[in-house]
């Protein structure tokens, strides 16, 4: 009932090796930190990129190089639908990332798919990756430990603590997830929080219609099965999960525990 397959398809999951269908959903959380650490990531160095300070010009990361914008043509769309584009003269830089001056990237272990854009104002620690035809926006916070997936948003004063998007998860503006996992095409309204710690002390368990599960976590937010929505103003307590399709009515607190495919929580 709570293991990864049936919260999320993971047949075309880019990271196999942490996202195991036949273990519990929050098992990937509990190693993500390790695997973050034995990744490879971009060389993102000074000059054009120092460390913990605002990037001063906007810059394209393309077949592991930075280059200067002011070199290139960029047309601004939609990421996640492979609207950045990238010329120099004529010819188009086929999966060219373009980080906006202003954005900020604190250590080392960072690494952008390609067709991502980085807004101004966001601030990225390591580790974390990046997924293909991303978008990042303005004032997001990514705290570390974050793993994002293809085709995604991170929005205007969205922070994220130590999460997983799958493909095509979008937090569009001003929510907090820490701890969190969001599945395939989940979309989270303004000002969803998905809390991540309880007042009472000790590891959060999960209360089934069978059962309680242990899950040795003593901080836990969410699991939000594929195409799970959220309405705007919506919070989940700590240890929430809700199955596939399932719809949260706008300035509803979730109660913690299983909520089946397909739940209307209001």
């Amino acid at each position: 009932m709570l293991s990864a397959h049936s919260f999320f398809d993971l047949s075309s999951c880019e990271h196999p090796e942490l996202m195991r269908p036949e273990e519990q959903a929050w098992d990937a959380l509990k190693n993500l930190k390790h695997y973050l650490g034995e990744q490879r990531y971009h060389e993102l160095t000074p000059p054009l990129i120092q460390d913990g300070e605002p990037v001063k010009r906007t810059l394209v990361y393309y077949n592991g190089s930075l280059l200067e914008a002011r070199e290139l043509r960029i047309e601004l769309g939609d990421a996640t639908k492979g609207g950045i584009k990238v010329f120099h003269d004529e010819n188009l830089l086929l999966g060219a990332s373009v980080i906006m001056a202003g954005a900020i990237f604190h250590g080392s272990r960072i690494r952008i798919g390609k067709g991502v854009l980085i807004e101004p104002g966001a601030y990225i620690k390591s580790p974390t990756i990046i997924g293909d035809q991303t978008e990042v926006r303005h004032g997001a916070y990514i705290r570390g430990n974050c793993l994002i997936g293809r085709n995604c948003v991170v929005g205007h004063v969205t922070e994220v603590k130590h999460t997983i998007f799958l493909d095509g998860a979008k937090a569009g503006h001003f929510a907090y997830l820490g701890d969190s996992i969001l599945g395939n095409g989940v979309n989270l309204g303004a000002g969803t929080k998905l809390a991540n710690l309880r007042f009472i002390k000790g590891d959060i368990s999960i209360t089934t219609p069978n059962s309680t599960m242990e899950t040795g976590l003593r901080k836990l937010g969410a699991i939000l099965g594929d195409h799970v929505q959220t309405g705007c103003n919506s919070v989940t307590n700590p240890g929430t999960f809700l199955g596939k399709k399932s719809l949260v009515i706008p300035n509803t607190t979730v109660p913690s525990g299983y909520h089946p495919d397909g739940s209307l929580i209001r």
